[in-house]
């Protein structure tokens, strides 16, 4: 009688095992973290997810689910990358998430991860009356991932998503379009509030160049990946910050508030703002920086 042939086992019975071995790859890479993931299970969770093609959701039943040679070689290209590039992972994937929602990214735009989403979730609420919101400008809106996020939690208001460059509103016009929010999102030519005339908003929201030219030397190689552009401000990191102080009342409603993103920057702030009564805001998830002023306190 003759003996059947063994089956060779597969490298990698499942999608758990894959992701061990990512996880571990990454984790003695020493990357930095901080681009919508801060450590290396989620990081390698990113990537092997997306070159098999599975949904974040379906964790953890989707551990016990056979991967094939070329699935697992997809992934261990992508992992390779992250290592020797040293880039954010939504630049390999081309994806990232921001409050719940899919947004495209590329290098031409910063990787969505401000704290700023829990707000848009809320329609900012409980500073403004969600239901009352009928105007929001996002100045520095990038991938569009904020003005997005706050379409589709205010159904009553419109968007305008402002930004100095021609690659980053071509992101983020693909953005709205995937969205389906074309008829409400509004993607705009403007340094600040230079190219909107007279508009005045219910909500202006800004995550804006915050960071000096001392702290840009000192940056980890993923961050210094993303578009220098749209992290780098003159004057300390407050140039753009105080222009968009300077003249957010000219463009609110009477019972409008401004929220801005310093990150770093705000004990500078701070000090450049002592006399502002700002409210400096608590978020669930994320560590950055946001404050809050409403239009009645700033300067005319």
């Amino acid at each position: 009688m003759t003996a059947k042939p063994r089956r060779e086992r597969r490298e990698f019975a499942n999608v758990g095992e894959l992701l061990d071995r990512a996880t571990d790859r990454l984790a003695r890479a020493r990357l930095h973290y901080g681009h919508g993931t801060d450590n290396a299970r989620d990081e390698a969770a990113a990537l092997v997810f997306h070159a098999l093609g599975l949904a974040h959701e379906t964790a953890p039943a989707s551990y016990r689910f056979p991967v094939t040679e070329q699935g697992a070689a997809r992934a261990l290209a992508l992992v390779e990358r992250r290592v020797r590039e040293r880039r954010p992972s939504a630049y390999l994937t081309g994806i990232s998430w921001f409050a719940g929602h899919p947004i495209r990214v590329t290098p031409d735009v910063l990787v969505p991860r401000s704290p700023i989403a829990e707000l848009c979730l809320a329609g900012f609420a409980p500073w403004m009356d969600p239901a009352r919101v009928r105007r929001v400008l996002d100045i520095g809106t990038g991938s569009g991932c904020i003005a997005i996020a706050a379409a589709h939690a205010l159904p009553r208001a419109r968007v305008d998503a402002t930004d100095v460059s021609p690659a980053a509103r071509a992101v983020a016009r693909d953005n709205v379009r995937r969205h389906r929010l074309g008829r409400r999102v509004r993607v705009v030519a403007a340094d600040v509030y230079e190219g909107i005339g007279a508009r005045r908003y219910d909500v202006v929201v800004s995550n804006p160049p915050y960071v000096s030219a001392a702290e840009m030397r000192r940056l980890p190689r993923e961050h210094r990946a993303e578009p220098a552009a749209s992290l780098r401000a003159a004057r300390h990191g407050l140039a753009v910050v105080e222009r968009i102080v300077a003249g957010a009342r000219r463009h609110l409603t009477p019972h409008g508030v401004l929220v801005v993103e310093v990150g770093n920057a705000a004990p500078r702030v701070r000090r450049r703002f002592r006399d502002l009564p700002l409210t400096w805001l608590a978020f669930e998830h994320g560590h950055a920086e946001v404050f809050l002023a409403h239009a009645a306190d700033l300067p005319d």
